[in-house]
């Protein structure tokens, strides 16, 4: 792989607008109508939400990243996508580099809710 070019330089103030929180994966199940979307049940902490990840083609069995913690974007607008609302994103680490993509997560586990950066 090569690596992509650096973005251009935000400031601190751009990086503090996104809301990045460790949540535990509950759940997940497929989207009928979708070839890519699945759709993930989040726990984080004080509230549980719906969030839609392409991994349907991604990994062999999508259901093996249940009870995982990993981060997600949390302050998205809600998007509709295959018939169901999204409610954040899964923060994933090499989609859009064409790597195989890995989970973004925590070294240990902390609490559901816990804010990155």
């Amino acid at each position: 792989m090569q690596p992509a070019a650096v973005k251009p330089t935000i400031s601190i103030d751009d990086l503090d607008k996104l809301d990045i929180r460790v949540g535990t994966i509950e759940s997940v199940a497929e989207i009928p109508s979708s070839n890519k979307l699945m759709k993930l049940t989040v726990n984080f902490g004080d509230h549980s939400r719906t969030i839609l990840a392409g991994i349907k083609q991604e990994r062999e069995n999508p259901s093996e990243i249940e009870g995982r913690q990993a981060l997600f974007v949390i302050n998205l607008e809600p998007r509709k996508m295959a018939g169901e609302v999204s409610e954040g994103m899964l923060f994933d680490i090499g989609y859009a580099d064409g790597v195989v993509p890995a989970l973004s997560v925590p070294e240990k586990p902390v609490p559901n809710g816990s804010r990155a950066g």
